[in-house]
């Protein structure tokens, strides 16, 4: 009895998948990859689900059919070509992402399949298909399938290879494939913000793409502080229901999403902000690019007659490689090398693999990027590109010049004592939250009875709470708020931090501040007046008194900027509050609304 519904179910299921393949009734769902940098999208991944109401709709079950069967080639193509043919509206600069099991890649149909006249009947090119490899078993044949890969790669294809990190889709894939994009498998990134071996791992896996000039994309992000790790380990791209469940069009992701992303990066390691976002644009070179089947020769007498050694090639304005006059003087060099390679492309002798930025990035991020390159490649001009198509170069001399300029008028603005950003980097942030409209709180963290305290215990053990302070509000803030949360020192005992995070959360880290100040600034006191909890000493007129030990008061607002046009303005509104906050006796806290 048993057997027999088991054969029936397995009928039923033959039977519905020849149904579901000769009625061509595949539903095709498309999940935004979005990058991590700015929350922008960079593509989609094209999935695809059975019919609704039937037992093959959920697509492990339909590919699991398929494969019984025998009939996984006939559904991959029926969901390649549905993918395509819907994708006919995706914007020119986003990719689409396709699945497409490794051991098909040989198979002529396929070949076929994938024709430019093909996609060019459907408003699309090679440059934005993305073959993302899915490698549900064993590759064993790797060189067959590296030469099938070429060539596609040769026609403007890209691969990704999908979930890093799991099944057979190691460290030998990655490298006998060396792919465009890497997507890392779920199950590493889920509760990664908990997880420090995972941390680990996937900052290993950071460090590689950038030596390889891969591109990283995590799959599965769930939750915000998911999201918030990844942006701080600095992987370049991610999807899943947080960002974006999968829809029937191409949809964008919600704008609190797209904030959030955007504020990690600003305040990713709490670095002074206009430091940070300095962008490589601001220093690149407007070279003029060459195509790949120019001549060798021609490149020579251009590098002759200019003061330039390097040169980008690119195809459709999309680079393809650079040429350094270093790399092709000793191909030339070569016995019989100038008769060989005068008159022979330079696409020949290029590195295909060179250090290719966005405009946007940050200079400090693209200054690391170049020095962890192989020791060879470190002088070579770095290539920046504007919506993937090629905008200029920058040359090592001028980004460590720039860097350097950045970072002495970035400690110009650090107090000498605390480490922590002066007055011109509290105004600027200020400035630039009031222009952006975004909603913070701002607080104003001042000590009480500290001149007394200068004045009986020294200014080196004044300059020690300073210090204690500095660290403390540091510490606590970051223990919170790992990814942004500005701390700057006004100068003398007054400190600002600028938080954008719920007002609950605000008045949370001010009650942890406060308790932890209270018990720790005891112990610059002497245990006569610790256990008094008080000194007696003499005030600014002369006169002998009682005063409280050193306490900590904090005032703030909370809200939208709006009203106010500068930062002094700004200042003026905290100082009103701090009065306030003064006329309580000990440690205490006030925050008020913006009005």
């Amino acid at each position: 009895m048993l057997n027999s519904l088991v054969d029936n179910l397995k009928y039923n299921e033959a039977e519905e998948l020849e149904n579901i393949l000769n009625s061509k009734n595949i539903t095709t769902v498309y999940q935004p990859i979005v990058s991590l940098l700015d929350g922008e999208i960079i593509g989609y991944e094209a999935l695809s689900r059975g019919p609704i109401d039937s037992p093959l709709q959920n697509p492990d079950k339909l590919f699991n059919a398929a494969q019984v069967y025998n009939k996984t080639w006939e559904l991959e193509q029926l969901c390649r070509i549905k993918a395509i043919k819907r994708a006919t509206n995706i914007e020119k600069n986003k990719y689409l992402f396709i699945n497409v099991d490794p051991h098909i890649f040989k198979d002529e149909k396929f070949k076929k399949g994938f024709t430019k006249e093909f996609l060019a009947e459907h408003n699309m090119s090679p440059d934005c298909i993305i073959f993302e490899i899915t490698e549900k078993t064993c590759i064993e044949d790797y060189r067959g399938f590296k030469q099938a890969l070429s060539n596609y790669v040769d026609q403007g294809y890209k691969i990704a290879i999908d979930d890093t990190g799991s099944g057979y889709s190691g460290l030998k894939m990655l490298n006998e494939t060396k792919p465009h994009y890497v997507k890392i498998d779920m199950d590493l990134i889920r509760d990664i913000n908990e997880d420090s071996f995972k941390q680990s791992l996937v900052e290993c896996f950071v460090k590689l793409s950038e030596a390889t000039n891969m591109k990283l994309i995590a799959e599965g992000i769930e939750t915000e502080e998911e999201l918030r790790t990844l942006v701080n380990l600095g992987v370049y791209a991610g999807q899943g229901f947080l960002l974006s469940r999968p829809a029937g069009t191409f949809l964008d992701i919600p704008n609190h999403i797209k904030d959030l992303i955007v504020r990690c990066n600003k305040f990713k390691d709490n670095v002074y902000y206009n430091y940070q976002s300095s962008s490589i644009g601001e220093i690149v070179r407007h070279d003029s690019p060459f195509g790949p089947q120019t001549y060798c020769g021609d490149i020579k007498e251009y590098f002759d007659s200019n003061d330039i050694t390097g040169a980008c090639i690119v195809n459709n304005d999309v680079p393809l490689g650079l040429i350094m006059k270093h790399t092709l003087d000793s191909a030339l060099a070569t016995k019989y090398g100038v008769a060989i390679f005068t008159k022979r492309p330079v696409s020949l002798v290029m590195d295909t693999n060179p250090l290719v930025v966005d405009y946007n990035t940050p200079v400090t991020e693209v200054s690391r990027l170049a020095m962890s390159r192989k020791t060879q490649n470190i002088y070579d001009y770095i290539i920046v590109t504007n919506n993937n198509k090629y905008c200029g170069m920058v040359t090592i001399r001028s980004l460590l010049n720039y860097t350097t300029m950045l970072e002495c008028n970035y400690a110009r603005q650090l107090n000498p004592l605390t480490e922590l950003p002066g007055n011109t980097a509290i105004q600027n942030n200020i400035m630039n939250i009031i222009k952006t409209k975004r909603k913070c709180c701002i607080l104003y963290l001042d000590l009480d009875n500290f001149k007394i305290y200068n004045d009986t215990y020294g200014f080196e053990n004044g300059d020690r709470i300073l210090k204690y302070t500095a660290q403390l509000i540091q510490a606590e803030i970051k223990s919170l708020f790992p990814y942004n949360g500005f701390i700057g020192h006004i100068g003398g005992d007054d400190f600002v931090s600028i938080l954008e995070n719920p007002i609950e959360e605000c008045e949370e880290v001010c009650e942890k501040i406060i308790k932890k100040f209270n018990d720790g600034i005891l112990n610059f006191f002497n245990e006569k007046d610790r256990s008094n909890r008080y000194v007696t000493a003499t005030d600014r007129y002369g006169k002998n008194g009682i005063f409280p030990l050193t306490s900590l008061s904090i005032a703030g607002i909370y809200g939208e900027l709006n009203d106010y046009s500068n930062s002094e303005e700004v200042g003026v509104a905290v100082a009103a509050i701090k009065k306030e906050v003064k006329c309580i006796l000990g440690s205490c806290y006030l925050i008020k609304p913006v009005n």
